[in-house]
């Protein structure tokens, strides 16, 4: 067993995390990784809000990008790639096992990849991955 319980959820090392998310992400059907494009994916501690955000937002994953339905014929020269970013602290806060962390990583991924492929928030949640 990789991490702990306490008060506030799970607790784990960030390698312990990083392979709970590696296991996570080997989950995933190889037909949908091979579907993206231009996408890198992070793990960060936790969310900093943004300026007139709620400073107490947190959140599990963000995807920060261009949607492929939203990319035109010119789109990608020089682009940066989009970027989906998981946040260990919130993640753990809501877990209290291992095997929860890592059906959590994947939903979080899984809700932050439809974002990339164009699927929006109130979809998700009416396909049960809000």
């Amino acid at each position: 067993m990789l991490g702990r319980v306490h008060d506030m959820g799970y607790t784990m090392t960030e390698d312990e995390f990083e392979l709970v998310a590696e296991r996570a992400l080997g989950q995933l059907p190889a037909a949908l990784l091979s579907m993206m494009e231009n996408v890198a994916i992070f793990i960060e501690d936790a969310y900093t809000p943004l300026p007139g955000e709620d400073p107490n937002t947190k959140l599990l994953g963000l995807y920060e990008g261009t949607a492929l339905t939203d990319r035109d014929s010119g789109w990608g020269a020089g682009a940066m790639p989009d970027r989906i970013t998981i946040y260990k602290d919130a993640i753990l806060e809501i877990c209290s096992t291992e095997k929860q962390v890592e059906e959590e990583v994947g939903i979080t991924i899984v809700h932050e990849i439809a974002h990339h492929f164009g699927i929006d928030d109130d979809r998700l949640h009416q396909l049960g991955w809000g």
